[in-house]
């Protein structure tokens, strides 16, 4: 029935799509995100759903009557000269071919983010955006925190096999960064349930983060939480309805998870940990040796290692999206990449400074700072985990730049209406002064 399901909804939009091009994009994010194929056990398992989806949505593209323009922002340009960075470093590649097949998962990721910044234009579709990537997530948010509640906290919470978010550190990533978007529909919604649901969404989600028994997650939490109340509105009470349900999950975990987790003051001692930093060193070592390309993408191979830590038991992860840009990429697209993070960031400050005095602009500065909280998630937890190409990071930096380009439209309106205003004012005194002669002849 799940397949049906899936497969009953996919074929379904696909004349919307045509119709109107940005529904591609809440289809591709939610097929992207929730991963609902995933979680079939017939056909649907290995069904190219967003291939179709990508295709059907750029032939949209190509006769919709609207403008084709992309927002040319810092961001969307340093985005642009990393993709092309990371063409250059892949034809230099040590294993071109292995390379080459992750350059091209990569472009599909940058090609529909390129996409998403053509066609979400307008608050109702960057709110719809949202809520798509909120709900999708936020699924496994609720469901791995109910799992969690009923099974004690013994088990891990886990993402959809097959996945970017698969496993237990990687779906850890994936909820710290919604549970800010949560919080952002939770300020914007008008109906009351509508506010207790979401709210009861992200208890739930700070639950399943617990529940994912990820050291690295755990830390990006502290990190986003901190940061969240730092960037809301009405904090205060946000801290009195999540306090308590931080506290009492904490609480709640069994003495393994408590375990687990202290043993991040023991690294030393922890073979886990210690793979970890392995991996670091050995992203270094060859970062030295090939600085500026790098080794390509899929760097973290087994005869690499013998060559840059041969002192290491086996080949790992990146474990770190830094250290995996820097192996693969070299220190130049480490710089690209930092730089996109840190514009982003500092995209996002301004957004709120100057949406948040204006009326209609109260929502572009709720969602500018809940995109910072986001930020914060990924680059804390990220620092743990090797998820440099993630989807998700790369469109919220869509929506970073989507309210830079709403957020200048709106400070240059009072403007000309100020311009307006004067040349109102002008004309009347204008004919008050006529009237004026009028009357005294």
């Amino acid at each position: 029935m799940r397949d049906l399901f899936v497969t009953l909804v996919v074929f379904a939009s696909l004349p919307m799509i045509f119709y109107r091009p940005y529904v591609g994009i809440l289809m591709w994010s939610w097929i992207g995100y929730m991963n609902p194929h995933r979680i079939s056990w017939g056909f649907a398992t290995e069904f190219p759903f967003a291939m179709i989806i990508a295709v059907v949505t750029l032939t949209a593209v190509l006769f919709m009557r609207e403008e084709k323009r992309i927002p040319w922002t810092r961001e969307s340009v340093v985005l642009l000269v990393f993709i092309l960075w990371m063409c250059v470093t892949t034809l230099f590649a040590v294993h071109h071919a292995e390379a080459m097949q992750e350059l091209i998962k990569v472009l599909k990721i940058e090609l529909m983010t390129f996409v998403t910044l053509m066609l979400m234009k307008d608050r109702f579709r960057i709110d719809l955006l949202v809520w798509t990537i909120a709900v999708s997530l936020g699924f496994y948010g609720v469901k791995g925190g109910i799992f969690t509640i009923t099974s004690g906290g013994i088990f891990h919470v886990m993402g959809p096999p097959g996945t970017f978010i698969g496993g237990n550190n990687e779906i850890g990533l994936a909820l710290i960064m919604t549970v800010p978007l949560m919080r952002y529909l939770h300020l914007q919604a008008k109906r009351i349930w509508v506010k207790w649901v979401l709210m009861a969404a992200m208890g739930l989600t700070f639950v399943a983060i617990l529940g994912t028994q990820s050291r690295g997650a755990l830390v990006g939490l502290v990190a986003m939480t901190m940061m969240l109340v730092w960037k809301t509105r009405r904090r205060f009470i946000l801290l009195l309805l999540m306090g308590p349900v931080i506290y009492a999950g904490v609480q709640f975990m069994p003495g393994a998870w408590h375990d687990r987790m202290q043993s991040i003051e023991t690294y030393q001692q922890d073979q886990s940990a210690m793979g970890r930093i392995d991996a670091w060193r050995f992203a270094f070592n060859l970062a030295k040796d090939r600085p500026l390309l790098g080794a390509g993408n899929n760097a973290f191979t087994s005869d690499l290692y013998a060559i840059y830590n041969p002192g290491a038991e086996g080949a790992h992860d990146a474990h770190s999206i830094y250290f995996e840009v820097l192996a693969e990429h070299g220190f130049v697209g480490l710089a690209l990449f930092l730089l996109l993070g840190w514009f982003a960031w500092r995209s996002c400050t301004l957004v709120v400074k100057q949406a948040r005095s204006r009326p209609t602009g109260q929502w572009m500065a709720d969602l500018a700072g809940m995109l910072q909280v986001s930020l914060v998630g990924y680059a804390t937890s990220g620092a743990f985990l090797g998820l440099a190409y993630f989807d998700l990071y790369y469109h919220l930096i869509a929506l970073v730049v989507l309210m830079k380009v709403l957020t200048q439209r709106l400070t240059e309106q009072p403007k000309l209406s100020a311009e307006q205003q004067a040349k109102n004012i002008g004309g009347l005194r204008q004919q008050g002064a006529a009237v004026g002669r009028l009357a005294a002849k």
